[in-house]
């Protein structure tokens, strides 16, 4: 899966579920990228494309 709309979709979902995680890479905790990654392609069903999951991530984490 390389649809930016439908990775951006699961990102977006993920990070909803998870604000203190989100607050917490915010913060400094750079080691939390890994988690919202994995979580990403978890819901993917390992479909999407990581290196497409990694860009989008930063883009929204940014």
């Amino acid at each position: 899966m390389s649809d930016d709309g439908a990775i951006l979709d699961i990102i977006d979902t993920i990070l909803v579920a998870n604000p203190d995680k989100v607050e917490q890479y915010k913060s400094g905790k750079d080691k939390l990228f890994g988690f919202f990654v994995g979580e990403t392609m978890k819901a993917s069903k390992g479909s999407a494309n990581p290196a497409k999951v990694n860009e989008l991530l930063k883009q929204r984490l940014g």
